[in-house]
């Protein structure tokens, strides 16, 4: 019998070497603090979901998670940072709903969205709530509907900005229903004031902002965005119930790290994310901001957000928005 070749005997031992370096590694992960980066203000809701999952990751994974806020550019900033960091777990993103709208909006990005991440858990979604000021004759989604057909291009609807959620809400809402209405664009939660006002007719809002002066009478709840009403508001219905079968918006966060992780530091990550998410008191404190917890798989997720990229990019073209 011919020996075998020492070169062959050398290579089995590097290969087992590495894989059992491999899996070391991968069993002591984390072994230094992760890092989350939320690419909006400090004080958002993106902000207050991540600082929950840090907390309670820190608490089960025994090293300590830490959130850092990296806003500008409409979450561009804080997104390339996390697209190309390296892929070893320890830099994390905590999205938001604009990473599925912003490649129809910006002619150029320095990432893209499918490609660049993993996805990790889709942490939670929010409604969003169609409101007009209680002048406006319509009580129904279906009353808003025509009355929108009644005076085309001639009714107003406010948003957030350009190219946000509460925008895109809109958009579809309009393409849907087959009518046009005029866009007037606001920083941040201040479009809710001019509809109070009686300066703007309708927004698709913020759930928690509208509420209180919806029951104060300031406002008039129309119909939440979602496919199912709100354990805030369950009397309302939904917009699909109200008047436009298959309407469905909202505003989701979900966890997500460089393209390239190990999958055995994404399961641990998915793992143990939603064994936070999942307990009653992140459901309570969640459920006080309007969130709903998902806690889907890194397939479910990432799906999800092929969905949602393709569904906003018909809707900007539907619009007419010409990328930034």
């Amino acid at each position: 019998m011919r020996p075998m070749p020492s070169y062959s005997v050398a290579g089995a031992l590097v290969l087992f070497t590495a894989a059992i370096s491999h899996a070391t590694a991968q069993e002591t992960y984390p072994v230094r603090p992760v890092r989350i980066i939320v690419p909006v203000s400090p004080g958002s809701g993106t902000d207050i979901v991540a600082r929950l999952m840090a907390q309670g990751l820190s608490e089960r994974m025994g090293r300590q998670v830490v959130v850092e806020n990296r806003a500008g550019a409409g979450t561009i900033i804080g997104s390339e940072l996390v697209a190309k960091s390296r892929p070893d777990g320890y830099t994390l993103l905590m999205g938001i709903s604009v990473l599925a709208i912003n490649p129809a909006t910006y002619k150029k990005l320095p990432y893209d969205a499918l490609r660049d991440f993993a996805p990790i858990t889709q942490a939670v979604f929010l409604p969003l709530v169609m409101v007009v000021h209680p002048s406006v004759p319509a009580k129904s989604v279906k009353e808003m509907i025509a009355l929108a057909k009644q005076r085309p291009g001639q009714i107003a609807f406010a948003s957030s900005g350009l190219g946000t959620i509460p925008h895109l809400a809109m958009e579809l809402f309009a393409h849907m229903a087959n009518v046009r209405m005029i866009h007037v664009p606001y920083k941040g939660g201040s479009g809710v004031i001019d509809v109070m006002a009686g300066n703007v007719a309708i927004m698709a809002s913020n759930m928690l902002q509208a509420l209180p002066y919806a029951r104060a009478g300031r406002l008039r709840m129309l119909g939440v965005t979602t496919a199912r009403r709100s354990p805030a508001a369950p009397e309302i219905p939904t917009v699909a119930e109200g008047g436009l079968p298959g309407y469905e918006a909202v505003q989701w966060y979900g966890l997500l790290a460089p393209a390239g992780t190990p999958r055995e530091i994404i399961s641990r990550l998915h793992k143990e994310s939603a064994a936070v998410l999942q307990t009653e008191e992140s459901r309570q404190r969640l459920a006080a901001d309007g969130a709903d917890v998902v806690a889907n798989s890194p397939d479910e997720f990432g799906a999800f957000m092929r969905t949602e990229t393709a569904k906003w990019a018909k809707v900007v073209r539907a619009a007419g928005i010409q990328p930034e």
